[in-house]
């Protein structure tokens, strides 16, 4: 029997999509099997989610992660060297243990998810199996329906307009090799149409246009032109997805839109997302009122829940408990999960099942701050979580995750299903 026996671990820093350090872990089992993993970082991010460990000082702007490292190679080697790889939810109990705290700011959230996902990866490795057929534990597994971003704004575009991100999902793909085909000709269109209209800027953090408009709205409006341009029926073949970001508009029910100079409370946002929802085929959003406004949360949820998807991000933070009050409370009816967001691949999980157990949809998610580690495609598909956002159809991070979906889908052949349009709430 392979020795599962975990013999070394190693971490470094390595650099994200912006330039900023990060952390990569190696976990070397005794039989020779190694799993890596690389923490990502997110902009917009949620109070109760688990704290990276940055240095602080004027190194790379503070956001230096050579103590994070140093706890890698320090006190988490010596916990886990001698531990089993394939007691996972041990291994990581006994990791929040360590840290001993609330938001995994002593040992940094960084370290912690990038060496749990690696003893994840080495556990796979040492069963001979790619890391989505080792989770999914011999139970049929679905091809992710894909998020995508066509537009950034928000914290990952410089806050040029308010909304975070206009994304569009292929409802019309009958495979996930359909569904991003169908997004790049979107893709395309987009950046074509903003080309003819003088403003075509660049892209933002994730790699979709930077939305030089003159209102959030307008990006709607633009977006509507590049589905069909591309020759897709809006709604029919292409739905939008929208990620409000709410957080970072404001707090205690008061929200501050700086791209038209205006204030909303908690009703006046809900009022202005119904009537987008009322005038176009928005199938999604993400995080439309802030982490503080829960009972916001709960009058959008009644009142376009039966129409969309409501997803909780930083309103769930991937937290269990936090899905299953939600779900008792009538807020939201899906949840992004974002491993770092929880820290450990177990605590990712249980989040997921609380999504599931609740008859939510779940959504697996990458940060704006991301890296070539795929291990997100292979939770998504293992876990069967049925939808999948990493950014946009740019940028050699995000190109990494859906091109791996790809092999995935060709390796699987005959017996590869598309999760598909049935995923989302309102279109089941």
């Amino acid at each position: 029997m392979t020795d599962t026996t975990i013999a070394r671990m190693h971490g470094r820093r390595v650099w994200d999509s912006r330039g900023r350090p990060t952390v990569e872990v190696e976990v070397h089992l005794a039989s020779g099997f190694t799993g890596r993993a690389i923490a990502p970082a997110g902009a917009s991010r949620g109070s109760n989610e688990a704290v990276d460990l940055r240095d602080g000082g004027t190194a790379f702007g503070g956001m230096g992660v050579s103590r994070a490292v140093a706890h890698v190679n320090g006190e988490i080697s010596r916990l886990l060297i001698g531990r089993n790889a394939l007691q996972q939810a041990a291994i990581d109990e006994e990791l929040i243990a360590l840290d001993g705290t609330p938001g995994k700011s002593r040992l940094g959230g960084n370290a912690m998810i990038a060496t749990s996902m690696a003893v994840l990866h080495a556990a796979a490795g040492a069963h001979g199996m790619p890391l989505y057929a080792y989770l999914a534990q011999g139970k049929g597994v679905r091809l992710p329906l894909p998020e995508i971003q066509i537009f950034g704004g928000g914290a990952h575009a410089g806050r040029r307009v308010d909304i975070q991100d206009f994304m569009v999902m292929a409802l019309g793909a009958r495979s996930f090799d359909d569904a991003v085909a169908m997004t790049a000709e979107v893709y395309r269109a987009a950046g074509e149409l903003m080309k003819e209209a003088g403003k075509l800027q660049g892209v933002a953090d994730e790699g979709g246009f930077w939305p030089a408009f003159a209102s959030n709205e307008e990006a709607l409006t633009m977006l509507m032109r590049a589905i069909e341009r591309a020759g897709y029926h809006p709604d029919e073949d292409i739905g939008i997805s929208l990620d409000v970001a709410a957080s970072e508009l404001g707090r205690n029910g008061r929200y501050r839109l700086g791209l038209e100079s205006r204030e909303l409370d908690s009703d006046d946002l809900c009022e202005l997302l119904l009537g987008w929802l009322a005038r176009y085929p928005i199938v999604s959003i993400e995080d439309p009122l802030a982490e503080d406004d829960a009972e916001g949360m709960k009058k959008f949820t009644a009142a376009a829940g039966s129409r969309a998807q409501i997803i909780g991000d930083d309103f769930l933070v991937t937290n269990a408990v936090r899905v299953k009050n939600a779900a008792a409370a009538g807020a939201c009816n899906a949840v992004l999960i974002k491993p770092n967001q929880a820290g450990t691949v177990t605590e990712t999980k249980a989040a997921l099942d609380a999504g599931k157990r609740a008859g939510w949809g779940t959504i697996v998610s990458a940060r704006s701050g991301e890296t070539e580690d795929v291990t997100i495609v292979h939770l998504a598909v293992g876990w069967d979580a049925g939808q999948l956002k990493v950014g946009s159809f740019a940028r050699s991070e995000r190109m990494a995750k859906w091109n791996e979906v790809l092999r995935i889908e060709e390796a699987l052949g005959a017996n590869a299903v598309f999760a598909g349009r049935a995923v989302l709430p309102r279109l089941a």
